[in-house]
């Protein structure tokens, strides 16, 4: 009973600190993008908007407009008749249906973004059954917490995006293809759960589908035998393994149709992007929108995107950014717990299959995201979190183990040294997050000197993606500020929430980012005023020479409003 009041404490301070930070932060750069295509495939079943983004998790953030029976859907746009211009019609379309055809922007986000609250919890019990089957209950509750309050999962998961929906259904479908494959034989009820599973998955994010390959890889290691009727010759070993590969190879094959009902069984003319397909667009087939998605995906990484790593800018990528980035953002708690579990948890043998099973698929992920040409933000690395939680969260047991059998009582572990470890854990995950609310996006860890250093390491959705235009208007009314200068990175718009202002340079709405090659201040002497920049702006983090807000990088801020940095030049 004590566990479950905790449990009970635990989903409503994580609801409270959700939902009070989710209603002040104002949309962020994807969230109408995301929103506006789960809106039109709800309304319609047509995804055509869902070239990136399988609808699985949009159209969840979709479902509770439909408590709003006055929204304009602009149909007869260009965007969604003609799919114009071919390479952002998406975009248009949702700055059509969110700024422009609608003025219902705050309670359209904030119901778009409900839905993601749920599914933060989804993924935290998805975590305590994953912890439960593998170290025992007492590490499923550990678990169950470290998931709730991790502070990019807390940030991501109060977002309309689809991070925190892939991050949740992948974790799931390693969780069922784990049970289908230590199961005796051929269980075909496991099997069932597991291609269901992986089609989850798959039609929440493409970027799921990098699991596949780090699947059949796992498919063939041998740790799965504990716990099987397989015998130990080498030879049974071996069908053991094939018998694995045919059971993923198989429930993959059906996740391919959980995909295609996901997408509302699409049938059309291809639309490939890529020159090396476009041959193949005079056919027609199931879901033509999710191929032509992960052929742009894939010519996307290979092209790469600006990113910004320690005060630089590269239109290639950098080789050290996931490297980097893992390191600042990850809490110290869980990069030390991730150190203790590889150095206890591997003197367990029995505990190794089990480690193997959560870090191989971690890390290869890992692998897969530095190589990647689209170095854009931690919650990228977002799926490899939970896997990371489940392994710390059997740290108790480790180290509890170590103690003679008689004074052992946490599941091979003794209770007063477990208790100890899992308050400490807990305790190291739920401080930062406490500190750091609302400011979940801004999140650095104290080795990286905290938020207050975030902006010189890492910008966009790592640190500064339009989050703070809400808090700077409540600063301004609570300041008696009329007008201000603001160098405004995100999409919202500020004039709809009544902001008077001088536009600077800034990205990427259209009467900020013309503004940089011809600056209305003086970069070496601005003038006298109030001036308001996003942190992305600041670091100038899409251009490669840096030389506009120079004199204001070298000052510090008057005020910090989250990931806004108040100036005042008298």
């Amino acid at each position: 009973m004590a566990h479950l009041g905790l449990v009970v404490l635990a989903v409503w301070l994580f609801f409270f600190l959700a939902l009070n930070s989710l209603v002040q932060d104002s949309p962020t750069m994807d969230e109408q993008n995301h929103l506006a295509r789960g809106a039109a495939f709800v309304h319609t079943a047509d995804p055509r908007l869902s070239l990136e983004h399988p609808p699985l998790v949009n159209s969840l953030s979709g479902l509770p407009l439909l408590l709003l029976p006055d929204l304009v859907y602009p149909f007869d746009h260009p965007s969604w008749t003609e799919m114009q211009p071919p390479d952002i019609y998406w975009y248009n379309f949702a700055d059509q249906f969110v700024w422009r055809v609608n003025q219902d922007v705050t309670r359209m986000i904030f119901l778009g973004r409900l839905p993601m609250v749920f599914l933060t919890l989804g993924l935290a019990l998805v975590g305590f059954h994953f912890a439960r089957l593998f170290w025992g209950r007492p590490s499923a509750y550990l678990a169950f917490v470290l998931l709730l309050f991790e502070p990019n999962v807390l940030g991501n998961g109060r977002l309309i995006t689809t991070d925190l929906g892939g991050t949740l259904f992948m974790t799931l479908a390693l969780l069922l293809v784990w049970r289908m494959w230590t199961a005796p034989g051929w269980n075909w009820r496991r099997w069932l759960a597991a291609g269901v599973g992986l089609g989850l998955a798959f039609g929440s994010k493409l970027s799921m589908l990098a699991f596949v390959p780090i699947l059949l890889v796992l498919a063939f290691l041998p740790i799965f035998e504990e716990g099987t009727q397989s015998c130990t010759e080498e030879a049974q070993r071996g069908t053991e393994r094939w018998r694995r590969f045919l059971q993923l190879v198989s429930a993959g094959a059906l996740s391919v149709g959980v995909v295609w009902a996901i997408f509302g069984f699409e049938w059309g003319a291809f639309r490939f992007p890529s020159e090396v397909l476009a041959g193949l667009n005079r056919f027609s087939g199931p879901m033509p929108t999710f191929w032509a998605g992960l052929d742009q995906i894939v010519n996307v990484s290979r092209g790469g995107r600006a990113a910004f790593l320690l005060g630089e800018t590269s239109l290639e990528g950098f080789w050290l950014f996931f490297p980097v980035a893992f390191l600042v953002k990850t809490p110290l708690v869980l990069l030390f717990g991730l150190v203790g579990v590889i150095v206890w948890g591997w003197k367990r043998p029995s505990s190794r299959p089990k480690l193997l099973y959560l870090l191989i698929p971690a890390l290869l992920y890992f692998g897969v995201s530095v190589v990647s040409g689209i170095n854009i933000g931690y919650r990228h690395l977002l799926p490899i979190v939970p896997l990371i939680i489940v392994a710390v969260s059997g740290l108790p047991t480790f180290l509890g183990s170590k103690l003679p059998r008689t004074e052992r009582k946490w599941r091979g572990g003794d209770t007063g040294h477990s208790r100890v470890i899992a308050l400490v854990l807990a305790g190291g995950i739920l401080l930062p997050t406490l500190l750091i609310h609302p400011h979940y996006l801004s999140y650095f860890n104290l080795a990286a000197g905290g938020s207050a250093n975030g902006a010189s390491i890492l910008a966009d959705s790592s640190n500064d993606w339009g989050q703070d235009l809400l808090r700077l208007q409540a600063w301004m009314a609570e300041n008696d500020v009329e007008t201000i200068n603001l160098g405004w990175f995100g999409i919202a718009d500020p004039a709809y929430y009544g902001l008077v202002y001088e536009p600077l340079p800034g990205f990427p709405r259209a009467e900020f980012l013309s503004l940089w090659d011809n600056p209305p201040f003086d970069p070496q002497a601005p003038g006298p005023g109030l001036y308001a920049i996003s942190a992305s702006s600041l670091w100038e983090s899409h251009r490669v020479e840096k030389h506009v807000y120079t004199w204001f990088r070298q000052r510090e801020a008057d005020v910090r409003i989250g990931s806004i940095y108040v100036y005042v030049i008298e």
